[in-house]
């Protein structure tokens, strides 16, 4: 047992040391992470398209709040320069909670809340604007980018009806 020991140790150490490895390039990643997050609130409150969409990969993907899909990094910035020439040329977007969760070494799913202010949107909208964006970020070329994107707007969670709604009084018939 005696000769086995040291032999243990080092494997045991090895192990170790590799989990801190792996734990600090995880932490790191994560960073990036999180400053790509920041960088999208910067380049929204500049209004700029080309630097908003440069986050995104050559072929990621946008769902927007309504529902538009944009299809690639030059009609995510094409759509966004449109939007800001007046729905969006006065709002500021505001970075809440962020959580990160690695798929794999290079591929994580982000999910940000948001709110924003001082958007030319339709009546019926809360304002302030809250929502949750749910990002597939991915590693390409030591860079953290948005693979795909999917934003929607959030109310505050209430409990579920547990039966039909009341029915309104009927009304009497007409002669």
């Amino acid at each position: 047992m005696r000769k086995y020991c040291p032999k243990l140790l080092l494997l045991a150490f090895s192990l170790l040391s590799a989990g801190t490895i792996r734990a600090a390039g995880a932490t790191d990643d994560e960073a990036a992470i999180r400053a790509l997050e920041v960088q999208q609130q910067e380049a929204w409150n500049r209004h700029d398209a080309k630097a908003y969409a440069s986050l995104f990969s050559e072929d990621g993907d946008c769902v927007n709040v309504v529902g538009w899909w944009w299809k690639g990094r030059a009609e995510i910035e094409k759509k966004l320069a449109d939007a800001y020439v007046y729905v969006f040329n006065e709002s500021v977007f505001k970075l809440g909670d962020v959580t990160v969760r690695f798929l794999e070494a290079n591929t994580a799913i982000v999910h940000v809340r948001w709110t924003m202010t001082g958007a030319r949107t339709p009546q019926g909208i809360p304002v302030p604007q809250q929502g949750i964006q749910t990002q597939v970020v991915q590693k390409q070329a030591g860079k953290w980018l948005i693979a795909a994107f999917q934003n929607t707007n959030s109310v505050p969670e209430m409990p579920f009806p547990k039966g039909p709604p009341a029915s309104a009084p009927e009304k009497p018939a007409k002669p």
